[in-house]
């Protein structure tokens, strides 16, 4: 075979392309990354909101056993979480060692949140926290969530007023029990149990404003809503456990007339109060 013949065999085999060519393979793979990676993020997103909606329901089947095994009550909204270090020294105090991030877990084969210490408290990929949460900058936090831990659930606080919580002068039937009895719910399907919390400070408010107390406890109010799991059109929202257990996503909990600096629903707010 003579030396052009192989030349010729080689190119051959080799599949040159020219320059054109090149460029339109390349124009052909960005097409089909643009499309595929998009494609991607959206699939990882809608399983990551299937595992949220999947932890919520497993935390509303153990609200449900707890309240069978004990005539009908809730657990206390707040946990040793608003103690610190410190271990609760005043009667008012004490009711803190029976909130939901303690009596609940073992329900469910988890460790109880006061057993961890600091710096070992349940992150990520643990059914305390949903998968979507991520923190903010340290800087924007009144607190160090690594260290004290932090919560991207959390329950209503207004499902329980006691000598902890705030006075509402007009209501006659103040101070309200420091551990809920469901069937007091007049609507448990409107009444808020659990819901997605805000954890990156950055959007507090409903993203109105810079909120330090992001995530700090396991009980809040509307301001601490979180709005981080997007509907088909980019429309952010959070989900919620419901006091029938059902669940549902909502853009938002936050009231046309209410100020941005809300701290506690009016009284007769029926979508938190037990009996407004």
């Amino acid at each position: 075979m003579s030396k052009k013949s192989v030349v010729k065999f080689w190119r051959a085999l080799s599949g040159g392309f020219s320059l054109v060519e090149m460029l339109v393979v390349i124009s052909v793979i960005a097409l089909l990354m643009g499309i595929i990676l998009p494609a991607l993020s959206r699939a990882k997103s809608a399983a990551r909101q299937t595992i949220c909606q999947s932890q919520l329901r497993q935390w509303g089947l153990a609200f449900e056993i707890y309240a069978g095994e004990n005539d009908g009550f809730s657990p206390h909204i707040d946990g040793l979480d608003r103690q610190g270090d410190n271990k609760p020294v005043l009667p008012k105090d004490w009711a803190d060692y029976f909130g939901w991030i303690d009596l609940l877990p073992p329900l469910m084969g988890e460790k109880r949140w006061r057993d961890h210490k600091p710096w070992g408290y349940p992150g990520e990929r643990t059914i305390f926290q949903c998968p979507m949460a991520r923190l903010g900058p340290g800087d924007d936090y009144t607190y160090r969530p690594r260290r004290n831990g932090f919560f991207s659930y959390a329950m209503n606080s207004c499902l329980e007023l006691d000598e902890n919580c705030w006075h509402h002068p007009q209501d006659t039937k103040w101070p309200m029990p420091s551990f809920l009895k469901t069937s007091l719910i007049k609507m448990p399907s409107r009444v808020i149990l659990l819901f997605d919390q805000l954890l990156d400070p950055r959007f507090g408010y409903d993203g109105n404003k810079v909120y330090g107390d992001a995530g700090k406890h396991c009980g809040s109010y509307p301001k601490s809503f979180s709005s981080r799991h997007a509907r088909p059109g980019g429309l952010l929202g959070g989900f919620i456990l419901y006091c029938d257990y059902h669940i549902e996503w909502k853009a938002s909990v936050w009231k046309p007339d209410w100020p941005d600096d809300l701290e506690v629903p009016p009284r007769e707010d029926a979508d938190w109060y037990p009996y407004p």
